[in-house]
C-alpha cells in the first residue's frame, strides 16, 4: 500500500512562511505544491528556490492541495484560514490564530463542521526544551519569563504581548489549566505606536503566580522561563535548547540538599518539529498537539492583559 503524501501550500512566504516553505520541501511526508503571497515577485522567488508553483491568488491555490500552513500578517489571518477551511482544507495558523476572539470562535466552528484540522503555531510547544518543561513539572506554584528580542520590521501590525508574549503565555496555560483570577499588567510603546515592552504578573484559581515580561526593542536575544513547584525548579532557555532541573532531596545524613541536572535538548528544529506534527494529525484525522481551542485561550488570556494595560494607561493620564 502506498503511504499518502500530503499536498501542501503556503500562504504568505515572508521571513516565517518562506522557512515553512523550506521545511515541507525537505519533509517525507510532505509535497509542496505551491505558495501564494500577495507580493507576487516574492512568491515567485520562493517557488523557484524549492521547486513548486507560485500561484497567482488563494482561489487558485484550493484545488490542488490538502492543507496550507497560513502565515499572512495577522489580520489577515481570518478571511485567508476561514477560506481553506470553507473549501474543506486542514489548516495551519500562525500565532495568534487571529485578532479577535469571535474570529477564532468562527475558525474553530468551522473547523469542526468541516471535520478539519486547524492547529496554531506556538513553536515553543514543539522548543526540545519544552519537552523536559512539560514532562518535569508538577503543580507550578511560581513562574518567570523574560523574553527579551532585538527591534524587528516583520509583525507590528500587532503588539508584542500578541507578538512575543503569547508564546509564553500559551505554556503557562499548558502547566496550568486553570482560569487567570487576577491580571495586573503595564506596557509601553517604544519605537511604534504600538506596546513595545510589556510586563504582566497573573494570579491563577490554582494559587500559581506567573509573572512575563516581554520586549522586541532589547540588544541582547533572552527566552527563558522558571518554573518553582513543590522541592522542583526547573530552568529552560527557550533559544539554547537547554534545561536545569534543581530538586530537594535527602541525603546520606538524613539532611535536605538540593541536587541539580543540566539537559541539552536534541538539536531538532521546533519548526519542522511543528510541521510534522501538523502532518501527523493530517493524515491521522487527530487532533493537533496545539489545537484552535489551545490558541482561543492564549489569545483570551492576552486580551485580558492589553485590557488591563489600557486601564492602567487611562489611570495614569
Amino acid at each position: 500500500m502506498t503511504e499518502r503524501v500530503v499536498r501542501v501550500g503556503v500562504v504568505g512566504v515572508g521571513a516565517l512562511g518562506k522557512q515553512h516553505a523550506r521545511v515541507y520541501h525537505s519533509l517525507p511526508g510532505a509535497r509542496l505544491v505551491g505558495v501564494y503571497d500577495a507580493d507576487g515577485p516574492r512568491s515567485a522567488e520562493v517557488a523557484r528556490l524549492y521547486g513548486c508553483r507560485a500561484f497567482d491568488g488563494l482561489d487558485e491555490m484550493l484545488p490542488e492541495v490538502d492543507a496550507a500552513t497560513v502565515a499572512v500578517p495577522t489580520v489577515e489571518h481570518h478571511g485567508v484560514v476561514r477560506a481553506l477551511l470553507e473549501a474543506g482544507k486542514d489548516v495551519l495558523v500562525e500565532k495568534p490564530m487571529t485578532v479577535t476572539l469571535a474570529e477564532a470562535d468562527d475558525l474553530i466552528r468551522l473547523a469542526e463542521d468541516r471535520q478539519a484540522v486547524l492547529q496554531v503555531g506556538h513553536i515553543e510547544r514543539f522548543n526540545p526544551a519544552t519537552d523536559v518543561l512539560l514532562a518535569t513539572v508538577a503543580e507550578p506554584r511560581f513562574i518567570e519569563v523574560h523574553r527579551l528580542a532585538s527591534f524587528s520590521p516583520r509583525s507590528l501590525d500587532i503588539d508584542v504581548v500578541l507578538d512575543l508574549m503569547i508564546h509564553d503565555l500559551d505554556i503557562v496555560l499548558a502547566l496550568d489549566g486553570s482560569e487567570a483570577l487576577q491580571v495586573d499588567a503595564v506596557g509601553v510603546p517604544v519605537l511604534t505606536p504600538k506596546v513595545d515592552i510589556a510586563n504582566a504578573r497573573l494570579r491563577f484559581a490554582s494559587g500559581l503566580i506567573a509573572n512575563l515580561t516581554a520586549s522586541r526593542v532589547s540588544m541582547d536575544k533572552v527566552r527563558k522561563f522558571r518554573v518553582f513547584s513543590p522541592r522542583t525548579y526547573v530552568s529552560v532557555d527557550f533559544a539554547g535548547r537547554e534545561a536545569q532541573v534543581c530538586r530537594l532531596t535527602q541525603g546520606a545524613d538524613g539532611r535536605p540538599e538540593i541536587s541539580a541536572e543540566r539537559t541539552s535538548a536534541p538539536e531538532e528544529e521546533p519548526l519542522r518539529r511543528q510541521d510534522e506534527a501538523f502532518l501527523e494529525a493530517v493524515l491521522r484525522r487527530s487532533q493537533p498537539v496545539v489545537t484552535g481551542g489551545d490558541g482561543r485561550r492564549a489569545l483570551a488570556l492576552a486580551h485580558s492583559i492589553l485590557a488591563r494595560m489600557a486601564e492602567t494607561d487611562a489611570v495614569r493620564r
